[in-house]
């Protein structure tokens, strides 16, 4: 059975739960083999939470370079592992920097790309993707022509499901980086997270917009995803009327997230919203005016006052969760 190469994201030393969602789809195609991009010893703190989710091999591309450029590192690993394995597929993260990623990867190895996928599946000797496309007006199905499929996939499309295996180590050599043809980091901050879980891997997404009228009232939406341990969205509306900051914008211009929850408080449902949410698992909408376009999508819809509506539900989260 062919590899398929999955790169694994990760921040110090802890797998991304998107990593896991794509070995899982990886197990449909193939036999997931992890890449594992960063500074040395890094593949030793991650390797046994990927063999827990079916990697049956990583490879170890670690070095001074890998940390040190944003990019041409993961490209570097992945195509040379391409070229190396021929693998049935490279899966990668439809995050900003996994598309990306993707896209060079596609150019280097001469292959097709299929973009933000829902879905993966083996067809004979094919493999298929599933995509939502125009604004989640048209589900497809399609497959590359050319070449080694390289795919990114929606985080939060796929079920991260455990499968234990035993994952061999084996080294992947990076070649030197040009540095006059890569983006070298010259510093880093550290971002100022609160307790809230990342938007695109949050299994509960709690979204405001333009009806939550102020960017002092979005404390009620706050505190609804508080009370159920999910994390804050908003609408372009919102983003734009400056409610709530850009990092946090659902849509098609935004982050895409497909939560096992998602409630738009306030939001009418705008294609662009839709386009970046309507694969959630459930989805509840609150809102006044009863012909909003969320509605056509929701899974249960309460025409009324968010105001009124949120925090009574807050309540009684905060109720049954105590």
């Amino acid at each position: 059975m062919s590899e398929v190469l999955v790169l694994v994201e990760h921040v110090d030393g802890e797998v991304k739960k998107a990593t896991f969602e794509l070995l899982s789809a990886a197990r449909r195609l193939g036999e997931p083999a992890a890449v594992v991009v960063g500074a040395v010893g890094t593949a030793s703190k991650v390797k046994d939470a990927l063999a827990r989710y079916g990697a049956t091999k990583v490879y170890v591309a670690e070095s001074d370079d890998a940390v040190n450029y944003l990019v041409t590192p993961k490209v570097d690993a992945l195509a040379t592992l391409a070229g190396r394995v021929s693998p049935a597929a490279v899966l990668i993260s439809a995050s900003l920097e996994g598309k990306e990623v993707a896209g060079r990867v596609a150019v280097r190895i001469d292959s097709g790309l299929l973009v933000d996928v829902v879905d993966v599946e083996r067809s004979g000797d094919d493999v298929v993707g599933t995509q939502s496309i125009f604004g989640g007006g048209f589900v497809v199905k399609s497959k590359v022509s050319t070449g080694t499929p390289v795919i990114t996939v929606r985080p939060g499309a796929v079920e991260a499901e455990a499968a234990e295996a035993v994952a061999t180590e084996e080294t992947v050599e990076l070649p030197a980086v040009d540095p006059a043809r890569a983006t070298r980091i010259t510093s880093r901050e550290p971002a100022v997270a609160g307790d809230r879980p990342e938007l695109t891997e949050a299994s509960v997404v709690v979204s405001g917009g333009r009806g939550v009228g102020s960017a002092e009232n979005f404390a009620v939406v706050e505190r609804l995803a508080d009370a159920l341990g999910g994390a804050v969205g908003a609408s372009r509306a919102a983003v734009d009327s400056g409610y709530y900051p850009h990092q946090f914008q659902v849509g098609q211009t935004g982050k895409t997230v497909s939560p096992q929850l998602y409630i738009a408080l306030g939001i009418s449902g705008a294609i662009q919203h839709r386009a970046g949410m309507q694969t959630a698992k459930t989805i509840v909408a609150v809102n006044k005016d009863a012909e909003a376009p969320i509605f056509e999508i929701a899974d249960f819809g309460v025409v009324g006052d968010l105001f009124q509506v949120a925090p009574q539900l807050t309540e009684e989260v905060t109720k049954r969760r105590g």
